[in-house]
């Protein structure tokens, strides 16, 4: 596989693994009662309605061109949670459907890498199945970190008691304050349990 080939591939893991993460968003508010992600038509594998011209294309070419690395996103499923028949805890549920999806497949690719019969280890393979596993795992770890807009955030408000009402007003407005210093400050530091989780699933 030639360097072009190699980095068109990446691109489209990384697209198809976001892609599988905002639907499985869709998919688990459907579930609780939601149907506002099927109606707009997003429980669809199809990349095309996730597509967003800056996040899904034009960004992972320019952070890829500038960095050596793969950054992207996709179009947040929308859903209502309003409409969720637990309204405790569905949120929740609906934000942790998405990281949940890219552990799972991080697992699926991981265990398929390390139990690859020896004359394929010699091949391409173990190269484009690492990838796989690598990104997925940037993807869980990133978005399970507690600060909006990120999936994590959903999970922490959920454990927020409703008396600490003026926390939860402090935490959501400042919420994209705090998601810059994740950027600058946090983000560096999910690398080591990133691969720390690679080896530990692909041995």
């Amino acid at each position: 596989m030639d360097e072009f080939s190699l980095v068109v591939f990446k691109i489209l893991v990384v697209l198809f693994s976001i892609v599988i993460h905002e639907v499985s968003h869709g998919l688990m508010a459907y579930s609780l009662g939601d149907n506002t992600a099927k109606h707009a038509g997003r429980l669809t594998l199809n990349p095309l309605p996730h597509l967003d011209l800056f996040g899904s294309i034009l960004l992972p070419f320019l952070t890829y061109s500038l960095g050596g690395f793969i950054f992207g996103y996709a179009k947040p499923v929308p859903y209502n949670p309003l409409y969720l028949r637990d309204q405790k805890f569905g949120p929740a549920k609906v934000g942790f459907a998405g990281p949940l999806s890219n552990i799972l497949i991080a697992l699926i690719f991981g265990l398929m890498l390390r139990f690859m019969p020896t004359f394929l280890q010699a091949s391409i393979l173990p190269e484009l199945f690492s990838f796989i596993v690598l990104i997925n795992l940037v993807l869980a770890i990133f978005n399970l970190l507690p600060v909006p807009p990120l999936d994590g955030h959903w999970l922490f408000l959920s454990i927020i008691p409703d008396r600490l009402y003026s926390f939860r007003n402090f935490y959501l407005r400042y919420g994209l304050v705090l998601f810059v210093l994740v950027l600058f400050f946090v983000l560096p530091l999910i690398f080591p349990l990133v691969f720390s989780l690679f080896r530990l699933i692909v041995g």
